[in-house]
């Protein structure tokens, strides 16, 4: 792939991403951190997905500083993975409808199984010349046991390039990533000055396991280009409490999670 200059500010967030940012106990939009591997749970009758992967990856980029998106002329490189039953149910990306300056560099890989997903996938997160890398897999495929997931999530954090991987149709198995979502479409926020016009893409998002943030439930919305949250939609029986330490366990620690059912 070409080279290209990455800006200082890309560059102290991947430092970041490799080291291990300081832990928060509540995630929210525009953090400025982003995982060096995330598993985003969604139903495959809908984009929900692809669209809060998208949403993560951008928010992601936000400077950590002011709050506002990493420099733009970074040029890098974004790899999207679809293995061939991913890309059967959900249809393949539409370049039109991703930010504009994501466009013309949006690579595609179409694999033939999971596999060699995985391949591409772990290939990808390899290369520093890719801002980051989204991956989408159907239902649960053998090949993607706790030993690939771990794989993937070392390679990430060795070479800071994030991975957001979409589980189409799939239950909660065993993973190394660092954040798990499960995610479903909701209805837009009402437009500001057209009722009748479309609303922006909106999900209902739970934060189910993480390693740095207590887990919860939020109302997500596009604005402006960014990520925002209505508001957190925690249960009653889970608004005092405290984090479970296995979730923040780091390396061999993410093995506990055989012992819990439904995860």
């Amino acid at each position: 792939m070409p080279s290209s200059a990455t800006s200082p500010k890309l560059t102290n967030a991947a430092e970041l991403l490799a080291r291990g940012a300081v832990p928060s106990a509540q995630w929210r939009p525009g953090l400025g951190e982003a995982a060096c591997h995330a598993e985003v749970f969604a139903p495959a009758r809908e984009a929900s997905g692809a669209g809060l992967a998208l949403a993560l990856a951008r928010d992601g980029w936000r400077d950590l500083n002011g709050g506002e998106l990493a420099d733009v002329s970074d040029e890098r490189g974004i790899l999207w993975v679809q293995d061939a039953k991913a890309a059967k149910l959900g249809g393949l990306p539409y370049r039109a409808g991703l930010p504009e300056d994501w466009r013309r560099r949006l690579i595609h890989v179409l694999a033939p199984r999971p596999v060699d997903a995985l391949f591409a996938l772990e290939e990808g997160v390899r290369c520093r010349e890719l801002a980051f890398v989204i991956g989408e897999l159907a239902g649960n495929p053998r090949e993607l046991d706790f030993t690939a997931s771990r794989r993937l999530t070392l390679a990430a954090e060795r070479h800071g390039v994030p991975l957001y991987l979409v589980r189409l149709d799939a239950r909660r198995d065993l993973s190394a990533a660092r954040m798990r979502w499960e995610v479903a479409s909701a209805s837009s926020p009402a437009p500001r000055w057209n009722a009748a016009a479309p609303g922006v893409p909106a999900w209902q998002a739970e934060l189910f396991r993480s390693r740095r943030h207590r887990p919860g439930r939020w109302a997500l919305h596009d604005e402006r280009g960014g990520l925002a949250a209505l508001a957190p939609l925690a249960r009653a029986d889970e608004a005092n409490a405290t984090p479970d330490p296995r979730d923040l366990a780091a390396g061999a620690g993410d093995r506990s999670l055989a012992a819990r059912p439904g995860m």
